[in-house]
């Protein structure tokens, strides 16, 4: 048993290599997921910085009520950009040679998404280093460590979708679904506004939409203090999300034939 844990650990650790060479290969794979979040969290910040006079928020500083947001979608990139790397390897062939393998098919799918959660800190810390720089607040130790986990948390959730997605239709050309759906399950929440202050669509969307309270808790260290009861639901949508995903993205391993 133990052999076994050791070999399946050691398969884990060289796919996370794997994905740190190519990182280093070719640095500018990591551009657009750090671009992306920052031109978002720039251009919103300084057209609705005003939007914190209205009553409603607990912060005088939009760009504290935004950076946690754009942390968040920059982990949801990376996790998209990890289904666009292995629906590349199943284009190439190279995929195929992993599930010949030994691994179990749950060793191969874990390497790929904690890949994916490992690399998510390089946008979330460029975003957050770029908003200290404009004036955002710096949170305390307990908010800092609450929103890297709900980073993390959404980098795993969008590996496992944008798996699921690559398994399913076996091409790059499925990138925009992978994207587009993390992009909506962020935004459609309390990303711009706190729910008291959205109206029509956007305000049912974020009532109803679980992320929102990933969306809230990364959000209480920049505009206030850190809670239990603002941060277990966070934990409890980005374990349910990961087990269903997952579960998803790992029958869809089984089912593609080698």
């Amino acid at each position: 048993m133990d052999i076994a844990l050791a070999t399946d650990w050691a398969t884990i650790r060289a796919l996370v290599r794997r994905s740190a060479n190519e990182l280093i290969r070719v640095p500018g794979a990591a551009v657009p997921g750090v671009l992306a979040p920052t031109i978002f969290f720039l251009g919103l910040t300084a057209v609705f910085g005003n939007l914190t006079l209205l009553p409603g928020f607990t912060t005088g500083s939009y760009a504290s009520f935004m950076v946690p947001v754009s942390m968040l979608q920059g982990a949801g990139f990376t996790g998209a950009a990890m289904g666009v790397n292995l629906a590349r390897d199943i284009e190439l062939g190279l995929f195929d040679r992993f599930l010949a393998s030994p691994a179990p098919r749950w060793v191969l799918l874990t390497g790929l998404v904690l890949s994916a959660a490992i690399r998510s800190f390089i946008p979330a810390t460029f975003v957050f280093l770029i908003a200290l720089a404009v004036g955002a607040h710096l949170p305390g130790p307990g908010g800092l460590i609450v929103t890297y986990l709900c980073v993390v948390g959404t980098a795993t959730i969008a590996a496992c979708w944008s798996a699921t997605i690559a398994l399913r239709f076996k091409t790059q050309s499925a990138a925009p679904l992978m994207q587009t759906v993390m992009l909506a399950l962020v935004l459609c929440t309390t990303a711009y506004a706190p729910q008291e202050l959205l109206t029509g669509w956007l305000a049912t969307a974020a009532e109803y939409n679980p992320f929102t309270q990933v969306v809230d808790a990364a959000r209480q260290g920049f505009v206030g203090g850190v809670t239990w009861e603002g941060t277990w639901p966070a934990f409890a949508v980005i374990a349910a999300l990961t087990a269903l995903l997952g579960a998803l993205a790992l029958r869809g391993m089984r089912r593609t034939a080698y």
